[in-house]
């Protein structure tokens, strides 16, 4: 079962897409969340949830406090539905904005024109390290200054190539997940 762990929204339960999907472990959001409140970087921020899956990282961000949350997906409908239970419970005055995008993450970026002060991409395991790398480049022309980058990886997954415009800060390792801090 994944679940929303804090804010408006949380101890709610979120649906996960069926095969080929792998939820970010409540353990690990929860790594992320704490780190990410200690730097003061999730209220008021415009968020972007690439390889959303069930839209949890996003979600999560709605619920502690971000304003725009833009959820890019090709299978998107677990998202809406998500999101949907989500928005239920924000309250009058603070209801965030939640875009779910069904497109694939690197047209997505091609094309974008929004920017971004908090990006979570978590893209398959088996996804070439190449491949995140040009999501990575594309990217990174549509961060604000000091944005945050979270890439999600396989803890056995060769680490993507940075890109200009991107800062590497650190890598943590939970299990088998292996977690990229990037800052713009």
């Amino acid at each position: 079962m994944t679940r929303i762990i804090a804010g408006f929204a949380g101890s709610i339960s979120i649906a996960v897409p069926g095969s080929g999907t792998r939820p970010t472990s409540d353990r690990v959001r929860e790594a992320i969340f704490s780190a990410l409140e200690a730097r003061d970087a999730i209220h008021g921020a415009r968020v972007l949830d690439l390889y959303a899956g069930s839209g949890a990282l996003g979600l999560e961000a709605a619920s502690r406090g971000a304003t725009h949350i833009t959820l890019v997906d090709l299978a998107i409908d677990a998202v809406r539905a998500n999101a949907a239970k989500v928005l239920k419970q924000a309250p009058a005055d603070a209801q965030p904005i939640v875009l779910p995008v069904a497109r694939a993450v690197q047209s997505f970026l091609d094309s974008a024109t929004d920017t971004w002060d908090l990006v979570f991409l978590d893209p398959p395991y088996s996804m070439p390290s190449e491949e995140v790398g040009h999501n990575l480049a594309a990217l990174a022309p549509r961060l604000e200054p000091g944005a945050l980058v979270i890439v999600e990886r396989g803890s056995r997954s060769s680490a993507p190539s940075w890109t200009d415009g991107l800062s590497f800060e650190r890598r943590k390792d939970y299990g088998d997940t292996a977690l990229y801090w990037l800052s713009a």
